[in-house]
């Protein structure tokens, strides 16, 4: 069930309204109610991998409470760490079995060895990478004594399977999320129309913005030979709009169905493409899954204590991990390493937390030193994401050869498409809204009732006249 579907748009109605007027005199009730939707919500993809869920979460429930049974240090280290092996295997089974074997096979190969590895060609089931870490955090902060191991099975489930977050994130941590579940929550009006406010924001991200690059960039990376350099530039320009439209929109739908549920989740994204650099960029992106690593691999790793070399090493490792963590192909592997290179400098230089405000704070504009610091970033970015999106490596070098070529000063195929006009007021909305927690979050506070409301009724025939097949989300395959 995708967000951007009849079906989910039938579904959360029904919801709400059990929610609110059915279970809303029994805190256990709501719950209940909202944890059997969150399984309906996933088995609606494939009912077999819910075993899978209901597995990953009794084991670490069920570790959690061993752990702070235990005894002695040994038989703590030993549920964790059975905790940890189950949840890492079942990822690198489904995830990165099938890639390492066959890197194996083509590693041997070049010594003169002909090897045929066995593949298992499993279907990945969607949302693993984030309910894993959502597993993991929380079995990790149970060994480090950071928190009790949840005794109510009802409120652990609906934690690690909230459907809002369950198959993209934001990945939510038991300090933040737990608390909401466990304690009563009353309706309030004013909150659930900012949860619908942010779910049109998010569905127009993702339906005029998102899809509508996907079929030109789609076009040109699938067909990368036939195009010009200065067509394949606007390829990549187009698929890193697409993947934040389609990553940014579905966070935004996804914080926004929380809140109609009284319940907020954490930020996933800061406007990243209005950074000045790329430290900035990672505290904008994904902020989730980038304060994961930071605080359950790069600390744990001795973070910035052990001089200039520790911190390199550090990031760098950081930064392959978040590769590896988006899938199993080398050119993931290749745009972790690209944007730790790109990071570097400021690491080095001890300059990464310079940029820690909003760019351009009180201003309609941006400085010149600013706007030129913006575009080189987006540019950096833009190069990193072929990687990103490209098949395979092969795929990826071909698409840079051919864009630095004679053919990149030449006039760029689909200028005359009208995206790049909705590209143009969607930079320009969310630039006036860049200090909100989402772009249309006050826009028009002091706009007459009847143009506020106009705006809104754009938003939404903009999205149903776009709207056409399903497309699923970017993040559902990782």
């Amino acid at each position: 069930m995708f967000f951007n579907s009849i079906s989910f748009a039938l579904f959360l109605p029904v919801v709400f309204i059990f929610y609110w007027f059915v279970t809303n005199k029994s805190l256990r009730s709501q719950n209940i109610l909202l944890l059997l939707s969150s399984y309906f919500f996933y088995s609606c993809w494939d009912w077999r991998f819910l075993f899978l869920l209901l597995f990953s979460t009794v084991l670490d429930y069920y570790t959690g409470l061993k752990m702070c049974d235990a005894k002695n240090e040994n038989s703590k280290k030993f549920w964790f760490w059975l905790s940890i092996s189950v949840n890492l295997g079942f990822l690198g089974i489904f995830k990165y079995y099938d890639f390492f074997a066959s890197s194996f096979a083509e590693a041997v190969s070049h010594l003169g060895f002909q090897v045929s590895p066995w593949t298992l060609k499993l279907i990945l089931p969607v949302g693993i990478s984030f309910y894993t870490f959502h597993g993991l955090s929380y079995v990790i902060d149970i060994y480090k004594g950071r928190i009790k191991a949840e005794k109510n099975f009802i409120d652990y489930s609906l934690f690690v399977s909230f459907f809002p977050l369950l198959v993209a994130g934001p990945i939510e941590r038991a300090t933040h999320l737990l608390p909401q579940i466990q304690k009563k929550r009353t309706f309030d009006y004013a909150k659930a129309v900012d949860g619908l406010r942010q779910i049109l924001w998010g569905l127009f991200k993702k339906v005029v913005i998102a899809d509508q690059c996907a079929e030109i960039a789609n076009t040109i990376f699938n067909n990368s030979a036939d195009y010009s350099g200065s067509t394949l530039v606007l390829g990549a320009i187009l698929f890193a709009f697409q993947i934040y439209g389609d990553f940014s929109g579905y966070s935004d739908i996804a914080l926004g169905t929380a809140r109609l549920f009284g319940i907020e989740l954490l930020r996933n994204f800061a406007f990243p493409y209005f950074s000045r650099d790329i430290a900035e960029f990672w505290r904008r992106w994904h902020i989730s899954l980038s304060t994961w690593f930071r605080d359950y691999l790069y600390i744990p790793l001795g973070g910035s204590k052990g001089g200039t070399w520790m911190k390199v090493r550090n990031t760098f490792i950081i930064f392959l991990v978040s590769g590896f963590w988006h899938g199993a192909n080398w050119t993931f592997i290749i745009w972790g390493l690209l944007n730790a290179m790109y990071i570097m400098p400021s690491i080095i230089f001890n300059t990464n937390r310079v940029n820690l405000d909003v760019v351009a704070q009180g201003k309609n504009l941006p400085t010149f030193k600013e706007l030129f610091q913006i575009i080189v970033t987006f540019g950096l970015t833009v190069f990193a994401w072929i990687f990103f999106r490209a098949e395979n490596l092969h795929h990826a070098m071909s698409y840079i050869s051919q864009i630095f070529s004679t053919t990149l000063f030449t006039k760029p195929e689909f200028l005359t498409n009208k995206i790049f006009l909705f590209l143009l007021i969607f930079i320009i909305v969310e630039w006036f809204g860049r200090d909100q927690q989402y772009a249309i979050a006050q826009i028009g506070g002091k706009w007459n009732k009847a143009i506020r409301w106009g705006f809104y009724y754009a938003l939404i025939y903009l999205i149903f006249d776009f709207a056409g097949n399903e497309q699923q989300f970017i993040y559902f395959q990782f």
